[in-house]
């Protein structure tokens, strides 16, 4: 998932520089760093059982978040490319 928002971040420079093209990379930066904190908690569930219920609820919270930015960003991303 971090490899898709890099991808999504090097193709938004295809969207012309006036329309919202840095906020979609702000906003896929910070997907990236909510996948990156998602496995990195079901990592720590895995090495530490006695907290592996509440790592895990929170990775899988971080990642449909993550989940939802995306969504929300592909769309925006189509929208512009529509748009001009």
């Amino acid at each position: 998932m971090i490899g898709v928002c890099m991808t999504v971040i090097s193709l938004a420079h295809l969207i012309p520089k006036h329309s919202i093209s840095r906020h979609v990379n702000d906003l896929l930066a910070l997907d990236s760093l909510l996948f990156l904190s998602s496995a990195m908690l079901s990592y720590f569930s895995i090495r530490r059982p006695m907290l592996a219920e509440k790592f895990e609820r929170m990775a899988d919270v971080i990642f449909l978040l993550g989940l939802a930015v995306m969504v929300v960003v592909g769309f925006v991303v189509a929208f512009e490319l529509m748009i001009d």
